[in-house]
């Protein structure tokens, strides 16, 4: 480890820390109904979308509708994305000839967009035509971000909220995420990125002749407006195969720098939103410190792991960290620290190749990911991720000082404990199940390139990456087989609605209650205590959950490096 490397962690840390706050306040303001710079221009589409939709930003829905009406739209988004696939061969704007995508992974690669996983069993620039990636993928980007963010809302005012009978009104608030947040940050985005080098174009792809005289096809497209929202979105899916390694992609470090605060920017924000809707904002300092501990936790332990590099190639004689799969121009500190923030944030973007990582260095990645990626998390599902931890740990805080568990006046009752144990362990069933079965059947052990604690791990990373709605994955593991484009499809279903719908439900059983004054017995909520409570829980409940997993794939396969042996 360097003074530079950790000069470029806290850089990245100081400027988060400062976006925090003011774009907070506008979300804020945003979901609040009130006028903004863009509302001139913005309002007159905003009713005339409400108009289309048969609803008004005065109707308001129980969770139940407000549920319903998610689902609803997920499933149309879903169909019209596979649809756009399968006939992409007869559709325009397909200027390299791609054909129809096979059903198999149409339906993967529509449920991994509409669930904001973005996981990807192809290559982008030899799979999809221009119009798929633009009319099916990029808008999927947009709106599963925006239905992250607007259960996020619909929760906090669950927390806010005090006799009520709704949570707010789904396609209001959709509508307010991309119109007012998401559209106008991807616009300055784009532009950013244009400027930098990132193509933005409807061409065909060109034809070059390299120094050798060999021929070569260098691919291109509509690619920076695509990157603006799959890294503010948190959904990863890169327009081309090497994703942010790519140079088209990711050209320079200023543009690592940008799409690294534009990963973490919504969800850190999100929880000044929740502070300023509760009434008190270091509720939201509170959780975005037990986020931070965590996170910063774990960049330390990926860069010390890839600074130390690998017993193996040291016992050879050649000394200095693990560069393998990283990119010069980035570096050991720049990748540890993207792996990290995009498995933290839901966002399967990658700089470097996480199979090359060290075991230890490449376990964190894991770690954050089996976590429910509650670390900031993916815009709004790391929020209300968080929110579930929440719930608990104020559980047992509850019997830790003798009375009923409340938070932010509102007690915290067998209902909401049910339905937020219930969205922490439908992670651990998809990950878990898939897995054991896929180590042991032989048509998915098949796609398997390496053997014994490694080889498990890139099973385990699959499924854990799909059911935590991440999208990245090990390289030795072939997923666009049957079997994997089924199974991983199922764990980003299982990953996504099985939080979402129990979480909604939460915020309709709180919006419902009274609020209780707080008394001498209030177990305190906008402290330390309160992190430390928070992080213990999350390390305690994720702990029991994963352990036998973890210790079977990368601390069994440290130890053997250490060793000198290798699978």
């Amino acid at each position: 480890m360097t003074i530079n490397g950790w000069i470029q962690i806290l850089v990245f840390c100081g400027i988060l820390l400062l976006l925090v706050k003011p774009l907070g306040g506008y979300i804020f303001r945003i979901f609040s109904g009130d006028r903004t710079l863009l509302s001139p221009v913005l309002v007159p589409i905003e009713r005339g979308l409400y108009r289309l939709a048969g609803t008004s930003e005065k109707e308001e829905q129980h969770w139940a509708v407000y549920a319903t009406g998610m689902l609803l739209f997920n499933l149309a988004g879903f169909l019209v994305l596979y649809a756009l696939q399968r006939l992409q061969g007869a559709l325009p704007y397909n200027p390299a000839g791609m054909a129809a995508v096979e059903p198999g992974l149409a339906f993967n690669t529509a449920v991994s967009f509409v669930t904001n996983t973005n996981w990807q069993n192809y290559g982008g620039e030899s799979t999809m035509s221009y119009l798929v990636q633009m009319a099916g993928l990029t808008v999927q980007n947009f709106v599963s971000a925006a239905t992250g963010i607007a259960i996020a809302i619909a929760l906090i005012r669950g927390f806010a909220r005090a006799s009520g009978k709704s949570i707010g009104n789904f396609w209001v608030d959709l509508t307010r995420c991309m119109l007012y947040v998401l559209l106008p940050i991807c616009v300055v985005l784009t532009l950013a990125y244009v400027w930098l080098g990132i193509p933005q174009t409807l061409g065909p792809y060109v034809d070059a002749t390299t120094l050798e005289g060999a021929k070569q096809t260098i691919a291109l497209g509509p690619v920076a407006s695509q990157i603006a929202i799959k890294m503010l979105g948190t959904n990863g899916g890169g327009f081309f195969n090497a994703n942010a390694a790519h140079p088209f992609e990711n050209p320079d470090a200023i543009s690592n720098l940008i799409q690294m605060l534009s990963i973490f920017a919504i969800g850190a924000a999100l929880t000044n939103v929740f502070g300023r809707m509760v009434g008190n904002q270091r509720q939201g300092w509170a959780i975005l410190a037990s986020m931070g501990v965590l996170f910063l936790v774990g960049v330390a332990v990926c860069y010390w792991a890839e600074a130390a590099g690998n017993p193996l190639v040291h016992a050879l004689g050649i000394d200095g960290g693990n560069m393998e799969g990283k990119e010069t121009r980035f570096g050991i500190a720049a990748s540890a620290l993207f792996a990290v923030i995009t498995t933290a944030a839901s966002c399967g973007a990658v700089n470097a190749m996480h199979d090359s990582f060290t075991a230890l260095g490449g376990m964190i990645p894991l770690i954050n990911m089996q976590l429910g990626e509650v670390i900031v998390g993916g815009v709004g599902a790391g929020f209300y991720g968080i929110l579930m931890f929440v719930v608990v740990a104020v559980f047992v805080a509850g019997l830790m000082v003798g009375r009923t568990p409340e938070y932010l006046g509102k007690k915290i009752e067998a209902k909401e404990v049910k339905m937020a144990m219930l969205a922490i362990l439908c992670l651990p069933l998809a990950m878990l199940i898939f897995t054991a079965i896929a180590v042991v059947l032989p048509s998915a052990v098949a796609s398997m390139a390496n053997g014994g604690p490694h080889g498990f791990t890139e099973v385990l990373y699959a499924y854990t990456s799909a059911a935590a709605n991440n999208g990245s994955a090990f390289g030795g593991l072939s997923g666009n087989t049957p079997w994997y484009n089924i199974t991983l499809g199922l764990g980003m279903l299982m990953g996504r609605f099985l939080v979402i719908i129990p979480a909604l439900a939460i915020a309709g059983s709180l919006a419902a209650k009274k609020t209780v004054p707080a008394s001498a017995g209030t177990f305190p909520t906008d402290g330390t205590l309160f992190v430390g409570l928070l992080v213990g829980v999350i390390i305690i409940v994720g702990g029991l959950t994963f352990f036998p997993s973890l210790a079977v794939g990368p601390i069994v396969e440290h130890l053997a490096m250490i060793h000198g042996q290798t699978f």
